[in-house]
């Protein structure tokens, strides 16, 4: 056989064997014996060897995986993986569906139809597509950037390695999730009982744990799978509604979760949850409540982005699993901001088949609500399947000599006198880097993923070299480096260490000594202040001279707090006091003299190339074609920033009707304003 034929033998066999890998995994309906099956392997594999170059991207090969490789690359999504809000009982998800409306100014009355999908408990993956043929895979990652698993995901059976169909895109995003049966998790885990290997905690544990091995061919041997649900291509709209995306992905060779159903009224979306809550224990794999997406794919994209979440998707979670325990003792834990939480020891008890034995009491105000007292029977559950929580005492099994439990005054963890805000619940210690718990949580939060991501330092070497004096404070980061040339023992002659790990670890702080004033704000582990946040604070102050400047003054004085903080939409008057107090410790201040010695905080920019770059808007009175919230994201997504208060940086107004004390301000300082028509007229001009 020469190579030609060779080539033309090997397109066949492949899509062959794709053919009959999709009827056995994922229609589990088998057209062949197993022996007619292995054979066809066999003759792809003798022919790849006699031939190695000629090896496809869509060999049935590479679902036996390969060698170990180097850690994984990183790969930027084309566009964000977003998270899903939750609700947990029918009240919250009609007001879901109040808010939809609203933001699209919807009569109440209008039904908005939705597909509803069971919320698989497993790891969110995006995969690529070019020519119908998969080239790269990635992991949801921090949500803008991901993790190169290409490798390992070509191993999974019910993944199509290329796709069917003629109308199949030439440059395609599928995304989906990669999950576990329960039976196979079950085995697995026997099989790592019986070879004296840790077994994993739930059956989402094995599925992230098996899809993130260096050596593909550990996953090839894990039996995971894939549920797709979503796809985007570059070439424009694939479908009109979520429905018919969903056919489409079926049509391409993906599996979709069988279970999805299009629900037209309110009713037919509260029995699809009630159905599924009763048939959950009976499916073969893991959910944890519904996902709800708006089925028509143009209001999706009107209804857009808030936060890290889309506002035409819902994750509906179902109700808690409850057990009863005992109370073993009531400890107090000191977090990042300093807020001290009490959680309850308990004795392991199994909710919703794991095991529990610790839960949060929120804070003092809760436990005194709920009189929960060390040695009561309580009843516990996992809120939304994640969090334990104590729901209520059962006083009848209450001890004759129970006593109140006793708040205390002090940090649990330095001593020092803890601190209420007027008007906020929790008690917190405001002595920072001085206060080790909070030290080490405020040290992981300043390298985590979604703040300045340094690798190498993860939360184990954070309490390891804080423990050792090394690293104290973020400012000890960039130094630690040019110190360990003079230490007795250099970070590479430890164990667990060497000259290529030590290496990698200055490389990795090196690379972020350069950062963006968004990155800076969230990382330094201000109370309330998100990503979101960071980035409107980012957004509005451009350069961090001129955010630092504006804080320290604003101490004491209201009027600034009015002028600079309040115009800001999603800045609070709670959230503004917080930034400035966060900047009234001496530590703190002193903490970010010190890092700006060691880094370079770039100015905050947005698109400069969008229609409204560098213009504030503000918008006031009763908005009547569309909301007052859709125009805002409008705004936003033209590149202008929105505003709360009109001021003299105003570039204009958009008045609806009734306008008041906005209307009246742009009046006295002359800013231009116009009316809805006017600026309905702008967006289509712009468009």
């Amino acid at each position: 056989m020469d190579r030609a034929q060779a080539a033309k033998e090997l397109e066949r066999l492949a899509k062959l064997i794709a053919h009959h890998d999709y009827r056995y995994f994922t229609l589990a309906n088998p057209e062949i014996t197993d022996e007619q099956y292995d054979a066809l392997r066999r003759q792809n594999q003798e022919l790849e060897a006699l031939f190695p170059d000629l090896r496809r991207l869509d060999s049935p090969s590479h679902r036996i995986g390969s060698p170990l490789s180097s850690a994984f690359d990183k790969v930027k999504h084309r566009k964000p993986l977003l998270s899903l809000d939750n609700v947990f009982n029918e009240k919250e998800f009609v007001d879901f569906g109040k808010k939809l409306r609203r933001f699209l100014k919807m009569p109440e009355d209008v039904l908005i139809p939705m597909v509803a999908e069971p919320k698989i408990d497993g790891l969110s993956a995006s995969l690529h597509y070019q020519d119908g043929q998969f080239v790269l895979g990635a992991t949801r990652g921090d949500g803008q950037e991901g993790e190169n698993i290409t490798a390992n995901l070509r191993t999974v059976r019910d993944l199509p390695l290329r796709l069917s169909g003629d109308d199949v895109p030439k440059s395609l995003e599928i995304r989906g999730e990669v999950y576990m049966k329960i039976a196979d998790f079950d085995a697995l885990n026997a099989s790592r009982l019986q070879q004296n290997e840790q077994p994993f905690a739930n059956p989402r544990n094995a599925a992230a744990g098996s899809l993130r091995q260096l050596d593909s061919t550990i996953t090839a041997s894990r039996p995971i799978h894939f549920f797709a649900y979503y796809a985007q291509s570059l070439e424009g709209n694939l479908a009109q509604t979520q429905d018919e995306l969903l056919q489409k992905l079926q049509t391409w060779g993906f599996v979709v979760n069988p279970y999805h159903k299009l629900c037209s009224t309110f009713d037919e979306m509260i029995q699809v949850y009630q159905t599924m809550q009763t048939v959950r224990e009976t499916l073969p794999y893991e959910i944890d409540g519904l996902v709800y997406k708006v089925n028509d794919l143009r209001l999706q994209e009107r209804l857009g982005v808030v936060g890290r979440a889309p506002r035409h998707s819902i994750a509906f979670k179902f109700a808690a699993q409850q057990a009863e325990t005992v109370v073993d003792d009531i400890i107090l834990q000191v977090g990042r901001t300093g807020v001290i939480t009490p959680v309850a020891v308990l004795q392991p008890v199994i909710v919703g088949g794991v095991t529990v034995s610790r839960a949060t009491l929120h804070n003092e105000e809760e436990i005194r609500r709920k009189d929960i007292r060390i040695k009561d029977s309580v009843i516990v559950q996992r809120a939304g399947d994640v969090i334990p929580q104590v729901v209520r005492v059962n006083t009848n099994k209450r001890p004759s000599n129970s006593q109140v439990y006793s708040f205390t005054e002090n940090c649990p963890c330095c001593h020092s006198t803890l601190y209420q805000t007027p008007g906020q619940i929790a008690k917190r210690c405001l002595n920072g880097f001085g206060c080790e718990d909070q030290a080490i949580q405020r040290l992981i939060h300043f390298v985590s993923r979604d703040a300045l991501n340094i690798d190498g330092l993860g939360e184990k070497h954070i309490a390891r070299f804080y423990a050792l004096n090394l690293i104290t404070t973020p400012v000890d980061i960039f130094t630690l480096e040019e110190r360990n040339k003079n230490f007795k023992e250099p970070l590479e002659t430890w164990e667990g260490w060497g000259k290529q790990s030590a290496q990698n670890l200055w490389d990795a702080i090196n690379k972020v000594r350069v950062l963006s004033l968004d990155k800076l704000i969230y990382a330094l582990g201000i109370p309330q202040i998100g990503q979101t946040t960071a980035k409107l604070l980012a957004k509005h102050f451009t350069v961090f001279e001129r955010f630092l400047e504006t804080i320290l003054n604003a101490h004491q004085n209201d009027a600034m707090v009015q002028k600079e903080l309040m115009p800001i939409e999603g800045i609070g008057h709670g959230m503004a006091r917080d930034i400035i107090d966060f900047f009234q410790q001496k530590h703190n201040v002193q903490m970010v003299e010190g890092l700006l010695k060691h880094i370079t905080v770039l100015a905050y920019t947005v698109a400069d190339n969008l229609p409204l770059s560098g213009k504030t808007i503000v918008f006031t009175g009763s908005l009547e074609l569309i909301s007052r919230s859709e125009a805002k994201a409008q705004a936003e997504k033209l590149g202008a920033k929105v505003g709360s208060a009109v001021s003299a940086q105003t570039t204009f107004v958009v008045a609806g009707k009734d306008a008041g004390q906005k209307l009246k301000a742009a009046s006295a300082l002359g800013v231009e304003v116009i009316d809805e028509n006017a600026w309905q007229e702008m967006i289509l001009a712009t468009g």
